[in-house]
């Protein structure tokens, strides 16, 4: 879990699309009434996520996006390479998700048409166990934005405006394991988790986030105030140390700083304990 907060500084999904899916097109779908939907779609600039109410979620990262005609063509990363049309009909969303066999230039062909209505207040059982996953969608995609350009400070300031829900500009232990979570249930939806599989990512992601966001904080507050800022989260990171040091001394063997911090740290914990 810990190291799915680091994961978030080394983003290299490869080249972004060179537009995202339409503004209009973006948010929650749902077939059936939105209090009790049969099946979700949540689309963000370059995420697509089914959440069926009885079957796998899957979620497509979209390496590429394009008009054909009044539809707007998305192909996902990955071997298959899934591809899927939207279009806004009205105040419904229209989608087709051709058969792989079926060529670019041959789309839409006989692809059948899926509509879908908009809903904006989520039931609350939806929200509890879909909302963090998907706003964290949102974050990431802000974050590639800013973190693959190869500059680490825009991407570490970039990691703590999309996590600071309290707009300090700092990231609390809070702040820190809602982001692990998200990125749990993305991994989860990722793998065709179903609702369960979903609601057991969050309920164990829960506990193991909390633990690995006070064990992040604790060992990057250097200023010791419980809150992350872009700058402890740059130290040492941002650029290359510079080449200081000292010219007289004699080298000493590197294990021996091992067994010498062995030891402190056991006395830190006697002390501890007593």
């Amino acid at each position: 879990m810990r190291r799915l907060f680091f994961t978030l500084l080394l983003l290299a999904a490869g080249p972004a699309a060179a537009q995202g899916i339409p503004e209009v097109l973006r948010g929650t779908w749902a077939q059936g009434a939105c209090a009790v939907p049969t099946d979700l779609l949540h689309l963000t600039a370059r995420n697509l996520v089914r959440l069926p109410a009885d079957g796998p979620a899957r979620l497509v990262r979209l390496r590429s996006l394009r008009a054909l005609g009044d539809w707007t063509l998305g192909t996902g990363a990955g071997a298959e390479a899934p591809r899927v049309l939207l279009r806004a009909a009205g105040d419904a969303l229209e989608t087709m998700e051709p058969d792989a066999k079926l060529r670019d230039d041959r789309l839409p062909g006989d692809t059948p048409v899926r509509r879908w209505q908009r809903c904006t207040v989520p039931p609350p059982g939806l929200a509890a166990l879909h909302g963090e996953g998907l706003a964290v969608l949102g974050a990431l995609e802000r974050l590639e934005a800013a973190c693959q350009e190869g500059a680490a400070p825009p991407c570490l300031a970039a990691l703590v405006a999309v996590g600071d829900v309290s707009g300090d500009g700092k990231l609390g232990v809070a702040e820190v394991a809602r982001l692990l979570r998200g990125v749990a249930w993305a991994m989860a939806a990722q793998d065709a988790g179903t609702p369960e599989a979903l609601a057991t990512a969050v309920g164990l992601g829960s506990i193991a986030a909390l633990a690995a966001a006070r064990l992040i904080v604790d060992g990057l507050d250097f200023d010791g105030d419980g809150r992350l800022s872009a700058a402890e989260l740059a130290q040492d990171r941002a650029a290359w140390p510079s080449g200081g040091g000292a010219a007289a001394g004699r080298p000493v063997v590197i294990e021996a700083l091992g067994e010498g911090a062995g030891l402190l740290r056991a006395l830190l914990e006697r002390l501890a304990s007593q």
